[in-house]
């Protein structure tokens, strides 16, 4: 929320025309996300929260959807602000014109396009973001519970954004407001990441109360000069696991908590979750080898993701020595071995535990995984 251009003064104009015109050079080159599908779903990459001139950002609505194309997203939501429209006075006023601005524009890109806004509100109620809402016009109600209640008439998916913004130390507090929204089903989700935020207690939240986790970027700015490219610094990304690739699978899987949150170089959500993208993610390349004379073996794993992959040995008995810690780059293999008696495992499966250390379950535990291996005998010369 930081970073944020929040007056144009007279030059407003200038500044939607500038950014109008550049908008095509966002389009260029596509970066992917490297992060697989896991089996009965699609991971679609999505980055549910963005403000554009038509709020307090700083650029035009077609803007949003080049970037989302350039940094590999499948689907964007247009949050601007629904009650604060500082510009106002220039024109741009109209609640959906955001969503209507670029919607020819995502449909050329193949980007999914979701329409929404930002209901502003003070403490302790704060903002929330109100997606797939077919008139956002009809949320703009002085009477903040009434504004949630259209929402829900609506059938729009409601999550609580930055909760820690403004806070003393930016840690969330939850509020009797919060609970009383809660108990009434008036959001379903919440933001564990925003912007370069992380809150490890709404994370706590999340699974506790079985909300939503969520990781968005709040994008004023152009993204471009908030994250670095050709680093792990980039926008946060929420991982929609969903059925299908479409507006429909995107609602549908976030109503069924089906999500994660990419950001820096660690993915956070649910072990039901992770465990099958570590799986989808983490390949050994010879599962099955060769026990002869040698004392170790060794094991070739591959990295089929993004991210760099950081594993530690561990807690679980095994009969080998592990290393203590494997890195694995993105995109790339590693070599390691593992000793013991060998020969007294010939002919079993094993499971080696390693603990994923930028995956986490919960802000205190990381993932636990096996890699399966089976020890053969030598044959022949």
């Amino acid at each position: 929320m930081g970073r944020i251009l929040r007056r144009f003064g007279k030059t407003a104009y200038a500044i939607v025309i500038f950014f109008a015109a550049v908008s095509v050079a966002f389009g260029g080159v596509r970066t992917e996300i490297e992060i697989p599908d896991i089996p009965g779903y699609l991971t679609l990459k999505c980055d549910l929260h963005l403000h554009t001139v038509y709020s307090d950002g700083a650029v035009w609505p077609t803007v949003r959807v080049d970037e989302a194309w350039t940094d590999g997203l499948d689907a964007i939501a247009l949050t601007d602000h629904i009650e604060y429209l500082p510009h106002a006075e220039y024109g741009l006023s109209g609640r959906n014109r955001p969503f209507e601005i670029a919607k020819g524009r995502a449909a050329e890109a193949g980007i999914i396009l979701i329409n929404g806004g930002e209901i502003t509100r003070s403490w302790p109620l704060g903002h929330s973001n109100a997606i797939f809402v077919p008139d956002v016009e009809m949320l703009n109600i002085e009477d903040a519970r009434k504004s949630y209640e259209k929402a829900a008439e609506l059938g729009a998916f409601v999550f609580w954004n930055h909760p820690g913004w403004r806070m003393p130390n930016e840690i969330p507090v939850w509020d009797e407001v919060q609970e009383d929204f809660y108990q009434s089903g008036l959001f379903q989700g919440i933001e564990i990441v925003n912007g370069e935020t992380y809150y490890p207690l709404a994370f706590t939240w999340a699974l506790d109360k079985n909300l939503t986790i969520l990781g968005n970027s709040d994008a004023h700015n152009p993204v471009a000069l908030d994250y670095e490219k050709n680093t792990v610094r980039h926008r946060p990304v929420t991982l929609v696991f969903a059925k299908e690739r479409s507006e429909a699978g995107i609602h549908a899987a976030l109503r069924e908590r089906s999500t994660a949150v990419y950001h820096e170089n660690t993915i956070m959500g649910k072990a039901e979750f992770l465990k099958p993208l570590a799986t989808a993610i983490l390949e050994v390349e010879n599962p099955e080898i060769i026990i002869g004379e040698r004392k170790y073996a060794v094991i070739k794993l591959t990295n089929h993701s993004c991210l760099d992959i950081e594993l530690e040995r561990g807690a679980d008995e095994c009969p080998l020595n592990l290393p203590m810690q494997v890195v694995i780059p993105h995109r790339s293999t590693a070599v390691f071995s593992v000793s013991g008696k060998l020969n007294d495992l010939v002919g079993q499966t094993l499971e080696l535990p390693f603990t994923l250390t930028n995956f986490l379950v919960s802000p205190e535990q990381k993932l636990a995984i096996g890699l399966s291996i089976k020890l053969v005998p030598k044959t022949g010369n």
